[in-house]
């Protein structure tokens, strides 16, 4: 089996390649991409070292499985050869999220969404996948009626450039090509992305239409603001859920706690509840700072999700993505 990822020196790139050699077992071959500035550079992967080639070569090798990790320009120019070739693609960005025949997939909650015949496969927003992970199991208990979400997304949401700009300023350095229109250190930009027509951010829309497709919901009543804070890596979320019915404390709880790629960390007393610097490097959610909305009642939470934006937020689940694949034999 031949594995590729088509931006393979980037920050999320990267990170797929370290989840390939942790999650999946077994034998296969790795072939890397990336832009022509990186092309001939050499990466280590189980021993081996491995010549980073351009996106053409890569398709002419035939992979079976194609992470992208490369943005949409590139996706939306390539996404469609490699299917066309045969592979499936799993694609990181927001390229194919919201196309009706690509399905937008989280493994612990819509495994069965994913088609032999579908060969482009989306990965949702890294804010999306940790929301619907903390969300989908009380969806199933109680029917999820109405969700508003804020979140406090860190720079590497943006890359190595907005690392680079949080860097800089903390350094006093000059920022010679800011990721943000403000200054980011010791401040809050509510503002991920370009503004729509509708005073909402692209980032923000995300997270309104891709909680829909996944949970199946077309007509749900999601509102969501989305800031930039400066945090180096680990986005959290301020969930507001209502549901169709009285919940349980204890019962959501309970219910979180034994949900997999969840842990509760829920004693705010003793001052444990999810931090996005504790997060970093892993590849689970955390949810903590669970009790009632006092503006609605027993019929709606507020909760507290942490993630790692890199890890579960796009690398490690495109990566469980292709373990599902295999799973399914969809590929050897």
């Amino acid at each position: 089996m031949k594995i590729a990822v088509v931006g393979a020196t980037g920050l999320v790139g990267s990170v797929m390649c370290e989840e390939l050699e942790r999650i999946l077992t077994g034998g296969y071959e790795l072939l890397l991409a990336a832009s022509s500035r990186s092309r001939g550079r050499e990466i280590a992967f189980r021993g081996e070292t491995l010549r980073v080639q351009s996106i053409d070569e890569v398709l002419a090798a035939c992979p079976d499985v194609v992470l992208f990790a490369a943005g949409s320009a590139i996706s939306l120019e390539y996404a469609e050869r490699f299917a066309a070739a045969g592979a499936y693609v799993v694609d990181n960005s927001s390229a194919w999220r919201m196309h009706k025949d690509v399905p937008l997939i989280v493994p612990e909650i819509n495994a069965e969404a994913l088609r032999r015949e579908a060969h482009i496969i989306a990965n949702p927003n890294c804010s999306t996948i940790q929301m619907v992970m903390v969300l989908a199991p009380l969806h199933r208990a109680y029917g999820l009626r109405r969700l508003h979400v804020t979140t406090y997304q860190s720079v590497s949401g943006s890359g190595m450039k907005g690392i680079a700009q949080l860097r800089n300023e903390r350094e006093g350095s000059l920022v010679e090509h800011p990721a943000y229109p403000h200054p980011i250190d010791l401040n809050c930009i509510p503002q991920c992305d370009d503004f729509l027509e509708n005073g909402y951010t692209k980032e923000e829309m995300k997270l309104v239409n891709e909680t829909r497709k996944i949970f199946e919901l077309p007509a749900l009543p999601v509102s969501a603001t989305a800031v930039r804070v400066p945090v180096w890596g680990g986005h959290s979320e301020a969930i507001s859920a209502e549901f169709d019915m009285p919940v349980s404390l204890a019962d959501v709880r309970e219910l979180l706690g034994n949900t997999l790629g969840v842990v509760l960390q829920d004693s705010p007393q003793e001052h444990i509840y999810p931090l996005a610097r504790l997060a970093q490097g892993s590849p689970e959610v955390f949810v903590g700072r669970i009790r009632y909305d006092l503006a609605v009642g027993e019929n709606a939470l507020n909760l507290w999700v942490v993630a790692d934006n890199i890890r579960k937020g796009a690398a490690t689940n495109a990566v469980q993505i292709v373990e599902l694949l295999r799973q399914r034999a969809f590929i050897s």
